[in-house]
């Protein structure tokens, strides 16, 4: 990565970010790949995320380091009356300040919107939050297995189990920090056209679910109700990996031609005809014993065959692939997905590249993530 002037379609926008953990740092590491200046403000702990495992040196474990790429960070204590006067001079010449802390916390350091909007009437002020602050749960702690479990999610995820379970993976966080990634360039693009800046909130609880209920809202979309909550094809326990004579692939015929292409290819002219599978409405509602039948199909043949025979009918499947294995696909290859970069403390390490592409105004992987409180100096020097 080279600390070269920021190109992409944010460059020029400056971003103070409070922010630590997952659903804060996510956004603003997007908007930093797309050319913001993104100044990190710690606290004198740090981002709990920097004492993550692995690390190679204390203080940059790996999930920090894949958070917050492109970033610059300063260490400044909000309840010291110096350090709160440095703050306030960033915000005083920022575009974007975004914050995790508490509000209730930040009104008590006269850092609330209210307070840095007067002082730069252009601020777009941030507010990453667990839940609105209109609600009874604005001062309740939220962190992602929190918000999975109070959305509905773990709940549906754990249907065919018989116990809810979490999703392996921070849904939560990154959810609501890509709905930050958004919210934040549409405010920017109406400031343009009145020369005001805003307040902004988004919370995790009411962001996921939203998230969740867009396909399990059902039934209860309609007053009066027209039937039961849940999307019945990915609530089938029949839904999942189907086991080949030598491993799993991914299947998922979808529409009406799609799955009469996979019954002829079967040799399952019987199930083509079946009227429980002609259509999307009554496949949907006999979805368990559809895939059923598929699980039988697929246990038939290995998975080089099914590979290349539902390749050959254009039928959407993949493997199964590992974490690992995503290091040796031949399309992440192709398009540079995974590059080594060099940290100046950290030595080589492998990053992932940005996926959206511009093609005029592209982001850039431009500096590392950096140590606690390397860019002290742009203090003193005036940013």
């Amino acid at each position: 990565m080279s600390p070269a002037q920021a190109s992409g379609p944010l460059a020029g926008v400056r971003v103070i970010d409070m922010t630590s953990v997952g659903m804060g740092p996510y956004a603003t590491q997007i908007l930093g790949d797309m050319g913001a200046d993104i100044i990190k403000v710690e606290a004198p702990e740090g981002d709990v995320f920097r004492a993550s495992a692995p690390a190679a040196s204390p203080g940059m474990g790996a999930v920090y380091l894949n958070l917050n790429r492109n970033k610059r960070s300063v260490t400044l204590n909000a309840k010291d009356p110096a350090d709160l006067q440095r703050l306030l001079a960033l915000a005083d010449d920022a575009d974007v300040f975004i914050s995790n802390v508490r509000p209730r916390a930040l009104a008590r350091a006269g850092l609330d919107a209210a307070t840095l909007c007067a002082r730069n009437p252009r601020l777009i002020y941030c507010s990453a939050v667990g839940f609105g602050q209109d609600g009874p749960y604005a001062a309740k702690p939220a962190f992602d297995d929190i918000i999975q479990a109070m959305s509905g999610l773990a709940d549906l995820q754990g249907r065919n189990t018989g116990a809810p379970a979490y999703i392996n993976t921070i849904l939560a966080d990154k959810v609501a920090g890509l709905t930050l990634a958004y919210a934040i360039p549409m405010a920017l693009y109406e400031r343009e056209k009145s020369g005001r800046g805003q307040a902004i909130e988004v919370p995790m609880f009411e962001t996921l679910v939203s998230f969740t209920l867009i396909e399990h809202m059902g039934g209860r979309t309609f007053d009066p109700a027209r039937g039961e909550m849940g999307y019945s094809r990915v609530l089938s326990p029949e839904r999942r990996p189907y086991r080949t004579l030598d491993g799993y692939i991914a299947l998922l015929p979808y529409t009406d031609a799609q799955w009469q292409r996979f019954f002829s290819l079967s040799g399952r002219g019987d199930l083509a005809a079946d009227p429980r599978y002609l259509s999307p409405h009554t496949r949907g509602r006999n979805v368990d014993t559809l895939y059923q039948h598929l699980a039988g199909i697929v246990a038939l043949r290995s998975t080089a065959d099914w590979l290349a025979l539902l390749a050959d009918a254009d039928i959407p499947h993949s493997p199964v692939n590992t974490p690992e294995a995503l290091f040796d696909d031949p399309h992440l290859a192709a398009t540079g997905f995974f590059q080594r970069v060099e940290h100046p403390t950290e030595g080589t390490l492998t990053a992932t590249s940005i996926p959206v592409r511009f093609s005029r105004t592209p982001g850039a992987l431009r500096r590392p993530a950096p140590r606690q409180d390397a860019d002290r100096d742009m203090l003193d020097a005036g940013g």
